[in-house]
């Protein structure tokens, strides 16, 4: 059992064997180190402004991701290279051509917020040669400036993409096999890992079977895999955490299989390792997973965290339940599967055993002719939690009659939840407006919403039932009725 984390920091070998559980990244990188560049903004992972990357070996090689440093956690980094802007610059001062392109285009003005503008700009330019407008601005969802505006800041960003200079400009490029080299003798050489401080653990075990093993010892443990909701118990609510049990790392977690059956996806498998898959898959998912909080959020949140954590609000367990999904817990003593919908309890309970931990999701494949939708409701498009979040699964059956259909809500209950008194009125009856019309006032049975600073409950209630409307628009091929809706909308 070793006592320290072991990560590469910029160009320095770091062993650090002297933090709690909850200290972040970014007051390390601010108060330890004094690189500073890396600025404090929101502390909830919003803003963008404390953006660094994050390099990761895979199946794939050394893959950099941005990240908030302000809710990333020291105990997570180990076997990671950690990346701050003081790095790009080379030693005679000269800019890295991705915040030369930022000067060039006038791409900032007070300035606070640049560096996390630069540092997101850049993990594009390493993962994407010839970025679109798209990518460009999914990137950059994360980050916000409220100075100069967008348009120099992507100006920068297609300026820089299409001169592409040599990559001997570049550290991360320059020095890759020596990244790579370091990080697999790291990998090489793992144990479990206590760091204690002040009375506190923060604990990094060599495998799932070694997770295991801690929580039959440890079951009231706090497990943290991206920690992008419980980084905010800890900046925002100042809660106290101890033991805390750090699992990105375990790669066993991280994988995602599809088949004639189905798509299984590991706990540990962060919204962007998912896109691809999903998007292919059941593309309405994947389209709302580039609605979950910004690139470095969905770099950093998992799935399985999502559905551990049990929020009301969750966006992937309202689509997942419609979908007969089926969850894996897993415990020192096996593992045993339940329907997904049955694991949320009652606000903050969840059907967990002590010791017990989320290990796989089971996503059955849809039939060929069934419908699959998912709508997020939110105050803005982009960087925004769910008012609510809709999912809609339909079976039609030769004459047009509904064979099966489920419709479930985050936001609605005080857990994810279906609504049962609208899917039994729907059965067996033809999918027409004449019956959606009558069903769309069940929803009230079903639902009791909050009035919250996100949403009155009245207005919860109402667009609940007009995401049924517009299912049934986009199931029905009412092309006209369609257009003027989204034209509605809009």
């Amino acid at each position: 059992m070793h006592e320290a984390i072991r990560f590469i920091l910029n160009g320095e070998d770091v062993t650090l064997g002297d933090f709690g559980p909850t200290e972040t990244l970014l007051d390390y990188l601010r108060l330890r180190r004094r690189l500073t560049g890396t600025k404090e903004g929101c502390a909830e992972g919003d803003c963008g402004a404390c953006t660094v990357l994050v390099g990761r070996l895979t199946e794939l090689g050394l893959r950099y991701e941005s990240v908030n440093a302000c809710i990333r956690f020291l105990g997570s980094l180990h076997g990671t290279h950690v990346v701050t802007v003081e790095h790009l610059a080379g030693d005679d001062g000269t800019l890295h051509p991705v915040q030369q392109a930022m000067v060039d285009c006038h791409g900032s003005q007070c300035g606070f917020c640049t560096p996390g503008f630069v540092m997101s700009l850049y993990g594009l330019w390493l993962s994407n040669v010839a970025p679109t407008r798209a990518d460009i601005e999914s990137a950059l969802q994360g980050n916000l400036c409220r100075c100069t505006g967008y348009e120099p800041i992507v100006k920068a960003a297609e300026q820089v993409s299409a001169s592409r200079p040599s990559a001997l400009f570049d550290p991360l490029e320059r020095d890759r096999t020596e990244i790579m080299a370091k990080l697999w003798s790291i990998r090489s050489e793992m144990e479990t890992i206590v760091v204690k401080k002040d009375g506190a653990h923060s604990i990094v075990p060599a495998s799932v079977s070694a997770l295991t093993d801690i929580l039959a010892e440890e079951p009231d443990a706090t497990i943290v895999a991206g920690a992008t909701d419980v980084g905010l118990w800890v900046t925002k609510q100042m809660r106290h955490l101890d033991p805390v049990i750090f699992i990105n790392h375990l790669t066993e977690l991280q994988s995602i299989a599809s088949d004639e059956t189905g798509i299984a996806i590991g706990a540990g498998v962060s919204y962007t390792q998912a896109l691809d898959t999903l998007s292919d898959e059941l593309p309405a998912f994947g389209r709302l997973i580039d609605r979950i909080g910004g690139q470095q959020v969905r770099n950093m949140g998992t799935i399985g965290g999502n559905i551990a954590n049990g929020s009301p609000i969750g966006d992937a367990p309202p689509a997942l339940i419609v979908l007969s999904a089926e969850l894996t817990l897993r415990t020192h003593a096996g593992r045993r599967t339940i329907p997904l919908e049955d694991f949320f309890l009652a606000y903050g309970k969840q059907d967990r055993l002590p010791g017990e931990f989320v290990e796989k999701v089971f996503v059955p494949r849809p039939a060929k002719d069934d419908h699959f939708a998912v709508y997020k409701i939110s105050k803005r498009r982009d960087e925004d939690i769910s008012a609510l979040c809709g999912a809609f699964s339909l079976t039609l059956d030769g004459d047009g009659k509904v064979e099966n259909i489920r419709i479930a809500f985050g936001g609605m209950a005080a857990t994810p939840k279906r609504a049962r008194h609208v899917e039994e009125a729907l059965l067996g009856k033809a999918w027409s407006w004449g019956v959606i019309s009558a069903v769309r006032d069940l929803f009230d049975e079903d639902y009791t919403p909050l009035t919250d600073w996100r949403a009155t409950a009245a207005y919860r209630s109402l667009a609940a039932k007009n995401l049924l409307t517009r299912f049934f628009l986009e199931t029905a091929g009412q092309p006209q009725e369609l257009r003027r809706f989204e034209l509605e909308e809009a």
